[in-house]
């Protein structure tokens, strides 16, 4: 029934496609940027430049209370050095009383569609990573599978280069990378795990909190853009996850890893579509799941395909983007050794909603969210949110 209810609606804004051209940057795949290149890309008088995105949000899971939440404030500042070198970095507040660096990075423009950057940066793994603003994607929520499997906001320390080929109409990013830490001292002369079955590679994000490294880590991105409308991206990660010190010596105290990701961004006229599949193979998990007793699958996959609609009339300031979501994500897609498949960990959402656009850089968002898992769950109850987000 609920695939039935995915396949409806995107036959429905199929249908609607074609109509009137659609001038919401936000969502044009080819004109989309994200809150540095803003910074960065700025011809600004000042050389220094502020800006932040928000977002406010209710959550309202089916028999359950709802819960009202700052759940990000951002706040952006960027300085210009000179014509070739600047600075950029993002101060997050989440829940209202949590802080991090979500980054903090020198870029030097050493040459035409040639920049060298080192510092806090966000990994290029698919789309939400990168593009995270309240104001570029349609839901109230994240993807989940960008929540599980890739997992956001993804950011580590390390140095690379980024720009374009511009006759190959190709942008690329390369950066070396500390990897997630996967395990430290439960205080009592054992090993504690960091990554386990539920949320995957989430909790070993070391955020550039003082950050252990005993090998880099690969991460590169290719992103396509010579078709009018369209923009395709392939990101790759490579490397292993560190361990603590004082227990890097014992056998599964880390992980191999290797992950890819697709991904595809779509507008024509006022119908905009998008799709991403991510897959992570892990090594040595059994080894890793017997030292620290986690349940951490040997391979995390998962995919969604999204379309919308801007349902106003053409030359309207605002958008009004009816949209449905089908996503399913596998934090156990296979394991290894005695480990056994749970079936809860396999996930499946549908999401539908509206995104209104009632001015440049704000954004309110109402969605109903059809959950699922393999097992049938009974606790995982489907979920109504609402939201509003600003971004400037």
């Amino acid at each position: 029934m609920k695939r039935s209810i995915l396949l409806f609606s995107l036959l429905f804004t199929g249908l609607l496609f074609g109509q009137t051209i659609t001038d919401s940057i936000q969502l044009d795949p080819q004109k989309q940027i994200n809150a540095a290149q803003r910074l960065l890309s700025g011809n600004y008088a000042s050389a220094v430049t502020v800006g932040a995105y928000g977002e406010m949000l209710y959550n309202q899971p089916e028999a359950q209370n709802g819960e009202l939440d700052v759940q990000r404030l951002v706040v952006l500042f960027g300085y210009r050095f000179d014509d070739r070198t600047q600075f950029v970095t993002e101060i997050e507040f989440e829940h209202v009383e949590e802080v991090y660096i979500e980054q903090a990075f020198v870029n030097y423009n050493a040459a035409p569609n040639f920049n060298i950057r080192g510092g806090l940066m966000l990994v290029p793994m698919g789309i939400i990573n990168e593009f995270h603003e309240p104001t570029t994607f349609n839901g109230t929520e994240r993807p989940e599978l960008d929540n599980v499997i890739v997992p956001t906001t993804w950011r580590e320390l390390g140095v690379g280069i980024t720009g374009r080929f511009n006759s190959l109409s190709l942008g690329y990013q390369a950066y070396l990378f500390n990897g997630f830490k996967s395990s430290q001292s439960d205080g009592e002369g054992g090993v504690q795990g960091l990554l386990g079955g539920s949320s995957g590679l989430r909790g070993g994000r070391q955020k550039g909190i003082q950050s252990t490294i005993d090998s880099p880590n690969l991460s590169t991105k290719l992103d396509y853009y010579g078709i009018p409308g369209l923009r395709l991206g392939f990101s790759t990660y490579f490397g292993r996850t560190q361990a603590a010190d004082n227990v890097e010596e014992f056998d599964g105290s880390d992980i191999g890893m290797v992950m890819y990701g697709l991904d595809a961004r779509f507008a024509h006229q006022n119908f905009t579509a998008r799709g991403q599949f991510i897959h992570a193979s892990l090594s040595d998990t059994d080894l890793y799941n017997n030292l620290t007793g986690s349940n951490l699958g040997s391979a995390l996959q998962g995919w969604y395909l999204e379309s919308a609609y801007n349902v106003l009339p053409m030359g309207k300031r605002q958008k009004l983007y009816a949209f449905a979501r089908y996503e399913t994500y596998n934090s156990h897609f296979k394991v290894d050794g005695s480990l056994q498949t749970n079936d809860a960990y396999d996930r499946s959402d549908i999401t539908t909603g509206l995104t209104y656009h009632i001015a440049p850089g704000v954004v309110v968002k109402g969605d109903y969210q059809f959950r699922s898992n393999a097992a049938d769950d009974s606790d995982v109850p489907d979920r109504l949110n609402f939201g509003i987000g600003v971004w400037f």
